[in-house]
């Protein structure tokens, strides 16, 4: 009786995790920022004590459905709104520019030496003096853009502009001021808030409008 208790309990989990998740969105595991990561755990543990024999199935299946409602709810104001965004997810960091680490950045971030160095090598990478641009991203994963790419590949096309938002450390990083950014908006009849993205590729600035992405 308990073990068809317990595969009739399996099942049904199966089928509404499966549901929850679908319906959360899709993401990578390596792509799941800090806060996504600690909902998956609290759901998982929640399941784990549900399947166990003598507990209240449904009882335990009420907060994993009240975390997956906030989640999506969570998830939902994030896409419309940076500032939220900034706050549960965080923003990528530029650790190494133009072959220069940023020290203030890595212990803003808890980031250690160690941890860097042991990304690089994992790249492949055996100096940081073959790095021109580094930036840990917000799932702790290190983007690297090495000196023989961007000599291939020009410069890195750092973001100026992210839904609406002017990413001003990206803007001074490569010698621009704010006049200069508000120059080339008020030229094109635009407002930042009206830009979805906008980046810079050799001193030139390319923009995608929200307008453009609607259609």
């Amino acid at each position: 009786m308990k073990l068809l208790e317990i595969v009739t309990k399996t099942v049904l989990i199966y089928v509404m995790v499966a549901a929850i998740f679908r319906v959360m969105g899709k993401r990578e595991v390596g792509q799941i920022g800090t806060f996504d990561l600690v909902v998956f755990i609290l759901i998982a543990e929640l399941i784990a004590m549900s399947i166990e024999p003598n507990r209240n199935f449904f009882f335990h299946l009420i907060p994993v459905l009240i975390l997956a409602f906030l989640q999506i709810i969570i998830s939902k104001i994030a896409l419309k709104n940076t500032a939220f965004r900034r706050i549960v997810d965080g923003k990528p960091v530029i650790i190494i520019k133009k072959g220069v680490i940023n020290f203030k950045n890595m212990v803003e971030q808890r980031y250690t030496l160690d941890d860097l160095l042991l990304q690089l090598r994992e790249k492949d990478i055996r100096s940081i003096d073959e790095v021109d641009y580094a930036i840990l991203e917000i799932n702790g994963k290190l983007s690297v853009f090495k000196k023989d790419d961007t000599k291939e590949k020009n410069t890195y096309p750092l973001p100026i502009i992210i839904d609406g938002e002017v990413q001003f450390e990206n803007l001074y990083s490569i010698n621009k001021s704010k006049k200069w950014l508000l120059n080339i908006l008020i030229e094109k009849k635009l407002k930042a808030e009206d830009v979805f993205y906008a980046f810079n590729r050799n001193n030139e600035l390319y923009i995608i409008t929200k307008n453009d992405v609607k259609r």
